[in-house]
């Protein structure tokens, strides 16, 4: 049985053998022309990257125009601030009970600006993460805003950079060229914060994360902050205009919503930007809790145990200490002297 698939397996490899050698001449033939068009697929691949660095212009010139550039003014952050907590923030507090997490990372680890990124479910995200994030930062922090979406009409761009400090981003890429106009206002020291899933979550699942992130931080030597963002999928998904409390025995309460900030992460370089947002994924993952302590490794807890037993070997080598208790002489009171027993 064994010879037999042996013998097989020799006729197949002869067989292929003598279909390779009847190829060599064909191939010898056509080498002139493949040779021929090595040039003409130089040109083609050039041809290609000139066209999409020209689209790359194209896209970040639409975006400048389409920028609301007036938002970022004093007054407009005045306007944004009371807005934000004095109207939109009061009516979302009778929806949402918020708590966030993590918020130290502003006072000891971070002095200049970050690029954030947010998993995203619903529109409650955006106002929810600003009114998280302390005043200081939340007046110097941009929002990216899809530009096919929120851009499509002069007034709703002109409201949403009012009320959130919007940039307009494209969600199919457009090359580095694109990205232009938001490396400005990075160099003019703004934060940005990011939804690297480029739309909103339908099950409230982490969807498909893109690299653009990892890319302007690493460009720009910033640092990547995460946020995890629970409880606005259930308030307010996508499909639904406006935000409902949920049922409760006697009356609808409040959804219990919570973001979480995770500890910066650094973007070493362009080229390891999928292991940066890694990282950022695996945040979400967690929910943006704390990472589980790894378990000791098998010959970690061996070591300790040899150890543990080598000390016990030593205490029981060692002369056991008894204390003798000690025999006080009596004074005679009235001599003076120590009296003795006998």
């Amino acid at each position: 049985m064994g010879e037999g698939k042996l013998n097989r397996a020799f006729e197949q490899g002869k067989a292929r053998t003598t279909e390779i050698k009847t190829r060599v001449p064909e191939l010898r033939e056509r080498m002139p022309e493949l040779k021929e068009r090595v040039p003409e697929l130089g040109s083609e691949l050039r041809a290609r990257g000139s066209e999409l660095r020209s689209r790359g212009q194209d896209l970040a010139r639409q975006y400048a125009k389409m920028d609301v550039s007036w938002a970022r003014c004093g007054y407009a952050r005045v306007a944004r601030e009371v807005l934000l907590s004095g109207i939109l923030g009061p009516m979302t507090d009778f929806y949402l009970r918020r708590r966030a997490v993590g918020r130290e990372i502003f006072d000891e680890r971070m002095d200049r600006p970050v690029i954030f990124v947010a998993n995203h479910s619903s529109h409650l995200d955006t106002p929810t993460i600003l009114r998280a994030i302390p005043r200081k930062w939340r007046n110097r922090t941009a929002v990216a805003a899809a530009a096919d979406y929120f851009y499509k009409r002069r007034w709703k761009a002109n409201g949403v950079a009012l009320m959130f400090n919007t940039v307009p981003l494209g969600r199919e890429g457009g090359g580095l060229e694109a990205l232009d106009h938001v490396e400005k206002l990075i160099g003019q020291g703004w934060n940005l914060l990011m939804f690297p899933e480029g739309t909103r979550s339908r099950d409230g699942e982490i969807g498909k994360v893109r690299s653009g992130a990892a890319v302007i931080a690493a460009r720009n030597d910033l640092d990547i902050v995460p946020i995890y963002v629970d409880g606005t999928h259930a308030a307010m998904p996508p499909g639904q205009n406006w935000p409902r409390r949920r049922p409760g025995r006697l009356f609808p309460r409040r959804h219990k919503v919570e973001v979480r900030f995770g500890e910066p992460i650094s973007a070493p370089d362009e080229s390891l930007r999928k292991e940066t947002m890694d990282k950022v994924r695996a945040f979400w993952d967690r929910k943006g809790l704390p990472a589980e302590p790894k378990a000791p490794a098998m010959h970690d807890v061996l070591l300790i145990h040899g150890v543990l037993q080598a000390h016990e070997a030593a205490m029981a080598r060692e002369p056991s200490v008894r204390f003798a208790p000690h025999v006080h002489a009596a004074r005679d009171t009235v001599n003076g002297r120590s009296a003795s027993a006998g």
